[in-house]
């Protein structure tokens, strides 16, 4: 079916693509882990994304400095969150049906505060956007170079980001601190642990991972802004975190595969398949299903998920 430069060209594309379509999922669910590893499963991540991406753009329109729209998507990540944090932890409101009205708010709200900045120009104004950078050496190997060392400033940004999760969550006493609220939050209080203040934490932390996914979005893949832009992102990001088993290293390999799933169709583009669009579309959603229904093996949540804490 293929000779060698073109299976080549397919294997490529295909797989750069993912790896681009990878960030913003790997950003939303390192933030989820912090969040499901305290006991509190953060469905207003979709809605989070989107307000970032707004932050992001807003920011980057009115400064004109991408770097500096990363640091709006992650404020407008964090301050959005609040909220959500006082409703999970304080008023212990059912935590999904805060989340999903969370994100039918957030699409409202993204959209007004948009059009009062900008109007309702159906041409919105590109903004600057983060670049890709060529690793001397290693950007110039075959196949693996333009796959894995030609990529934007923001994708290497996310893998430090990883490893640092990786080791914060295993490696250190906050870490410790939040696994153990998450898995007995009356035993973590009676060591002295502040379940409330712990949770709160990591909710921030969540919404600073979806802020920063919102960013990625608009900074580093399409330069622009629509309040259509995120497309179930947050929910695919809900399932890598149990594809990944709650682990951030785990959690990039999830997010890779999601983003290879997606970027299939994209590259599929290029031969002539007599295969339905619609289906191809289909392909990351299908994969989301089996991920979350523990087809591929089972997974361990941890015991106190989405189990509200009262002090007395």
């Amino acid at each position: 079916m293929f000779d060698d430069f073109a299976f080549s060209a397919f294997v490529v594309t295909w797989l750069a693509a993912g790896i681009r379509l990878a960030g913003p999922l790997l950003l939303a669910a390192l933030g989820e882990i912090y969040a499901e590893r305290s006991g509190v499963l953060n469905v207003g991540i979709e809605g989070t994304i989107l307000l970032g991406a707004l932050g992001a753009y807003l920011v980057t329109y009115a400064t004109g400095s991408p770097w500096l729209g990363v640091f709006g998507a992650v404020a407008a990540g964090v301050i959005s969150n609040l909220f959500l944090a006082w409703m999970y932890v304080t008023v212990m409101a059912n935590q999904v049906v805060v989340g999903v009205v969370f994100n039918i708010f957030a699409l409202g709200l993204a959209s007004y505060f948009y059009r009062i900045v900008l109007g309702t120009s159906g041409n919105p104004e590109l903004i600057p956007m983060i670049g890709s950078i060529s690793i001397p050496g290693l950007s110039d190997l075959p196949i693996l170079g333009p796959i894995l060392f030609s990529q934007s400033a923001l994708f290497y940004v996310s893998i430090v980001i990883v490893l640092i999760a990786e080791f914060v969550l295993l490696r250190t006493r906050f870490g410790l601190n939040v696994r153990a609220v998450g898995e007995n939050p009356r035993a973590a209080a009676n060591a002295g642990i502040s379940v409330v203040g712990i949770r709160y934490i990591c909710v921030l932390l969540s919404g600073a991972g979806a802020g920063a996914a919102g960013g990625y979005l608009v900074l580093a893949q399409i330069g622009l802004f629509r309040d259509t832009m995120v497309v179930g992102q947050g929910f695919i990001a809900l399932a890598i975190v149990i594809f990944g088993r709650w682990r951030p290293i785990y959690a990039a390999l999830a997010a890779f595969a999601f983003g290879a799933t997606d970027a299939l169709q994209l590259s599929l583009q290029l031969f002539s398949f007599d295969v339905a669009p619609q289906l191809l579309l289909s392909l990351p959603y299908v994969f989301t299903v089996i991920a979350v229904s523990g087809l591929i093996g089972k997974t361990a949540q941890p015991a106190a998920l989405m189990e509200p804490y009262r002090d007395r």
